[in-house]
This record gives C-alpha cells, sequence and structure tokens, in this order.
C-alpha cells in the first residue's frame, strides 16, 4: 500500500514539480523512477532492494508475474488513444508544406539514419535497430512546449515546432507499433511468408476493429443511448474493449487499433469530442505520473552498465548532430525560413513520453520472447529521451541567442476580444506588419477573424491553456477590447506581466467615461470612448483612416477634434519607419511627432478645414 500511494505522490509531485520550473515532467519522472529503482538498490539500501520494486525474482513486487505487463499494455494504450484525438486531418493540410515535409520526409530520414546507426554502433540486428529508430521519431508536445515557453521567437518557427510535435506524436507512435508488430510476427528468426502473413492480419484486424467500433461508439453516444455522466468512462471501457478485443483476434493489433480509433474519432464533428479529450488528458498525465516512475524504477543497474560505454555517447551524437539536422535541412528546403531558423529547429528535437513509454513495453514483450538485443530497447530509448530533454531545456535559449533568433523585442499584439470592431483594428494592424492574435470564446467570432486571414483561437479567458501557447511567445502588447469592462480589467490583471510586457491597454468603462479623474493609466485611444461608442462608429464607419501630421502641435489639434467629435475615434500613430505606437488615453501627448508620421483612426473623415478653428 505504501508503495502504491508512494508512486501517485511521486507522480503528482513530478509534475507540479515540472510546472512550477517550466520543464517537461518527464525529466523529473524519470529521474525519480531511477532514484528510487536502480540507483536506490545499488547505493541506498543495505541489501540491494529498490526502495519501489515492480517486480521482484520475476514473481514478486508490485506487479508480480505479467501484471506489469498487462498494467504497461493497458496505460499506453489509453495515452496512444489520446494521441490520435489530436490528429486532425485537416491540420496536416493547412500547417504548411514545411511541417508536413518534416512529419513524413524528416521521420523517415530518422528511422533510417538512426537504425543504420544503432546497427553499425551496437551491433544490433536490423529489426532491433529499426524498431529503436521508429521509436525516437516521436517528438511530442509535452515535452518541445515547456522548453520553448520562455523562449521569445518569431511565430513560424514556434509554429513549425509546435505542429511537428503534435502531428509526430500518433504517427511516430503507428510506426513503432507496426515495426513491432512486423517483428513480433517471427521473433525467433527470419521473416517468412507465414510471418508476412501474420502481419497482414494484425493491420488488417487493428485497423479494421479501430476504424468500425469507432464509428459505431459515435452512433451510440450521438444518439444519445449514453448519459452525459457515463460518457468519459463509457469512453475509458470501450478503449479499452477495443485494445482487448482486437489483441484477441490478431496477437498484438490492440495498440494498432486504439490509434486508428482515436484518429477516427478526433476527426469526426462530434460535439461530445473536445470534452472526452479534456478527459482523456487528464487521466493520462495520472497514467504517464504513475507509468514512467514503474518504468524507471524497473530498469536493473546492469542494463544501464550495457550503455554505460562510448558507443551510447556516439549514437546520441549521430541522432542530435547529424540525423536530426540532415532532416530538417531536407524538410525545409526550397522554404522560406532562414539559415539560423533551420540551424534552430534541428537543435530543438527532444523525444517525448510516448517514445519512452512504448520502448519500456516493447522492450518487456520483445526480451520475454528472447529476441536478441531486446534488453538494449529500453535503455538506449531512456538515454535518448533524457539525454535530448536535458539537452534542450538547458541550452535551447542560449542557443537561440547565439544564433540570432531570440527576438529582443516582441512586438507581438494581443487582443482580447474578436468583435467586429476587434477584427478590424487586428486586420489593420497586420497590414502594417504586426503580427496580431485574438482570442474570444465566441466561436463565430474567431471563424470570422480567420476569414480576415488573422490569427485567432476560440478559448476561454479565465482557462489556463493560453498561457501554454508557445505560438504567442513573439506577443509584447495586449489590447483588451471586449464589451464587458470586467473581463478586460481581469485579461490585464492576468496577462500584463506575460503578453503586455511592451503596453496593456484595456477600453475605459462606461463609469471612467463619464468622470475625467477617473481616467485609467491602462486606458485606450480615447477617455471619452467606450466600447458602445466605439462599436457604433464601426458600424457608421467600417474602415481604419490615416491622416498625414506635421508636428505636435498638428497632432494635438487633431485629438482636439475627435474628443469633440464623437463619430471619430483616434487609435494609432505611424512614425516614419511605419512602426505603429499604440495611442493611451492616459496620456495622449507625444513630444516626438514630425513630418511623415500618420494619425490612424476610425470614423468619420476628419475635416482638414476644421483644424484651422481650434
Amino acid at each position: 500500500m505504501l508503495e502504491l500511494a508512494g508512486i501517485i505522490i511521486l507522480g503528482i509531485l513530478a509534475q507540479w514539480v515540472a510546472w512550477k520550473f517550466k520543464i517537461p515532467a518527464i525529466l523529473p519522472l524519470i529521474l525519480i523512477g531511477l532514484s528510487v529503482g536502480p540507483i536506490a538498490a545499488e547505493f541506498l539500501s543495505e541489501d540491494g532492494t529498490k526502495w519501489i520494486e515492480p517486480i521482484w525474482n520475476g514473481k514478486e513486487g508490485l506487479f508480480p508475474g505479467e501484471s506489469l505487463f498487462y498494467f504497461v499494455s493497458l496505460a499506453i494504450s489509453i495515452i496512444l488513444f489520446e494521441g490520435g484525438l489530436t490528429l486532425k486531418m485537416s491540420e496536416i493540410k493547412n500547417v504548411g508544406p514545411v511541417i508536413s515535409k518534416l512529419i513524413s520526409l524528416g521521420s523517415i530520414v530518422t528511422f533510417f539514419g538512426a537504425g543504420i546507426a544503432a546497427h553499425y554502433i551496437f551491433g544490433l540486428s536490423w529489426k532491433i535497430s529499426f524498431l529503436f529508430s521508429g521509436l525516437i521519431i516521436v517528438t511530442g508536445p509535452t515535452v518541445i512546449t515547456p522548453i520553448l515557453r520562455n523562449i521569445p521567437l518569431k511565430q513560424d518557427i514556434s509554429a513549425v515546432l509546435k505542429w511537428e510535435g503534435i502531428l509526430i506524436d500518433p504517427i511516430g507512435a503507428l510506426v513503432a507499433v507496426l515495426v513491432f508488430e512486423f517483428i513480433s510476427v517471427d521473433a525467433g528468426g527470419e521473416f517468412t511468408i507465414t510471418a508476412l502473413v501474420e502481419f497482414g492480419k494484425i493491420v488488417l484486424f487493428g485497423t479494421t476493429f479501430g476504424f468500425t467500433l469507432a464509428h459505431a461508439m459515435n452512433y451510440v453516444i450521438n444518439k444519445k443511448w449514453v448519459p452525459h455522466y457515463l460518457l468519459n468512462v463509457f469512453s475509458l471501457a470501450a478503449v479499452l474493449g477495443v485494445f482487448v478485443l482486437s489483441d484477441a483476434f490478431a496477437h498484438e493489433s490492440g495498440l494498432l487499433a486504439v490509434v486508428v480509433m482515436g484518429m477516427v474519432l478526433g476527426n469526426s464533428k462530434s460535439s461530445y469530442i473536445k470534452e472526452l479529450l479534456y478527459f482523456k488528458e487528464s487521466l493520462s498525465v495520472l497514467l504517464i505520473s504513475i507509468l514512467f516512475i514503474l518504468l524507471s524504477a524497473n530498469i536493473n543497474f546492469n542494463e544501464l552498465l550495457l550503455i554505460y560505454n562510448w558507443k551510447t555517447a556516439l549514437l546520441f551524437a549521430m541522432i542530435v548532430f547529424l540525423v536530426r539536422p540532415l532532416g530538417v535541412f531536407l524538410s525545409t528546403r526550397g522554404s522560406t525560413l532562414k539559415l539560423n531558423e533551420k540551424l534552430f529547429i534541428s537543435w530543438v528535437g527532444p523525444r517525448g513520453i510516448v517514445a519512452a513509454g512504448i520502448a519500456s513495453l516493447f522492450g518487456l514483450k520483445l526480451a520475454k520472447n528472447g529476441v536478441p538485443g531486446a534488453e538494449y530497447i529500453t535503455p538506449l530509448v531512456f538515454v535518448v529521451v533524457l539525454g535530448t530533454v536535458l539537452l534542450n531545456a538547458t541550452t535551447a535559449r542560449l542557443f537561440a541567442k547565439i544564433i540570432g533568433v531570440f527576438l529582443t523585442k516582441s512586438d507581438g499584439i494581443l487582443i482580447v476580444g474578436a468583435s467586429k470592431v476587434s477584427r478590424l483594428i487586428g486586420h489593420y494592424l497586420k497590414s502594417n506588419g504586426r503580427h496580431v492574435v485574438l482570442i474570444d470564446s465566441n466561436q463565430n467570432n474567431v471563424e470570422e477573424a480567420k476569414k480576415l486571414g488573422l490569427d485567432a483561437l476560440s478559448t476561454n479567458i479565465y482557462s489556463e491553456t493560453l498561457t501554454d501557447n508557445i505560438e504567442l511567445n513573439d506577443i509584447g502588447y495586449l489590447m483588451a477590447l471586449t464589451g464587458n469592462s470586467d473581463i478586460n480589467r481581469y485579461a490585464i490583471n492576468k496577462f500584463k506581466n506575460q503578453f503586455g510586457e511592451n503596453g496593456a491597454f484595456r477600453l475605459v468603462s462606461t463609469e471612467e467615461m463619464k468622470n475625467q479623474e477617473n481616467n485609467p493609466k491602462e486606458g485606450l485611444f480615447s477617455h471619452t470612448d467606450d466600447y458602445n461608442q466605439l462599436a457604433e462608429v464601426a458600424k457608421k464607419y467600417p474602415s481604419i483612416q490615416e491622416i498625414k501630421l506635421i508636428d505636435n502641435a498638428h497632432y494635438q489639434k487633431l485629438i482636439a477634434i475627435t474628443n469633440t467629435n464623437l463619430d471619430t475615434i483616434p487609435l494609432f500613430i505611424k512614425d516614419d519607419n511605419t512602426e505603429i505606437h499604440i495611442i493611451s488615453s492616459y496620456n495622449t501627448k507625444i513630444e516626438t511627432i514630425k513630418e511623415g508620421f500618420s494619425l490612424a483612426y476610425i470614423g468619420k473623415p476628419i475635416d482638414i478645414e476644421a483644424l484651422d478653428k481650434v
């Protein structure tokens, strides 16, 4: 009981440490597992026993006999199903040629490059070598996101790394599963026609069961035959049922079935999928926390000694400094990415949780079947996972500065609210070269923004997901433009440190507009215009206009006109380098106005002749 409770407590503690210090969770999880397992047995225990003993003498421990193997299999099936849910076919079409090549051509380069390296460096058989290379294809968002979260990068670089991690997760897992199953059909010798037939059966039953039962589950839930409170546990039971059923018809086909099932459901348009994904993410966090402490603790010290030599360092160097850059440079050939951007993408390629989890499962299975070289799978993959995570976590920020992809100035703009006014302002800013992201909980507003070519996210301002979005690393300005003054204030208070380092602004409220003394320092545009006024003006005059400025006095006259004319609202100043400056309602006096500057405003065109009367 103490060991079981300890695993869960240590697992959640590791997740908290990862969140607190913004590092990939897999790092503290594996280190804790190694500490209470082989390290404790070798250096800390007087009798040489592990503090947490998954299996002891094959028959005792927390999971005696085959029980650890069964637990790992079921846990991995749930994790892979969740990975399949995240793979949207529409996203593959829209992510651009670079990402498409990275998850296809880049995966092929990694598969053959790492496989050949493992074969010649360690002398492993071709089938074990390619199983190893199939496992390390996977990067994964859970390791990429914490590393890049605090590195200001251009949006293109962040997007490439983010989408590669998301899309390659299930694809890499599928490749590893297929290679493993190809090995398993004839683990004792050379491949034969019978082995190929067995492999065909695995692929056939895995894809058939996954595809068919995904549609069956979708039909049952959409028909409301399952009450809402049972939705999540029903889906969990369905995943486990598909895994076991497929495995019963064709041994080792269960993992393929759940990946296919997740992909089919993830690409359906059912409304329950988002809720299902949230549940699976929470469940995956718990399972991963338990799983990796168990698997790390289950490694024996003699297995670590197997790879404690120069060959491991050489293989790691080949993967990091040759195979990864080769895959990236071939995939980005002919793209608009610069050399330093390609180098950074090549440098950041940490292997993830799926790789380590499946490696442990496959290592257990193949070692049990007596496949030569299977004992190398788990420790080698763990070394690659730990090594790449440690390398990238400690050097990515410095490397970004050295090669010149680190943004010294974050000038992207985050707009809270995607109403017509926000879309109009966002489109103007983007047209003038600024990276603009709009967020709104209203899906219709988000879709309208996307139609204008704007980056828009459907998210709740009160959720934590926004702070984890690595594509917002270049955001330095925050503008809260919703019709709810409480939401605007909340957005400023919550996100001004992360997204508003160069300026955080919100519209004045109706109450503040009535009293000049209540003009807030973060007030936006004009003290005489709240959201209702701004929306009304945008409805009458749905365009942003510019008027040339001569000097500061000229600018002050224009501001005076906008204060008396309720149908004209000042927004920005564009300097002679076409850089946009946000106008604050608190301080509209800008001392550096000179000829060549322009005032951007929304509303009724300003009468030039009226300037003489001001």
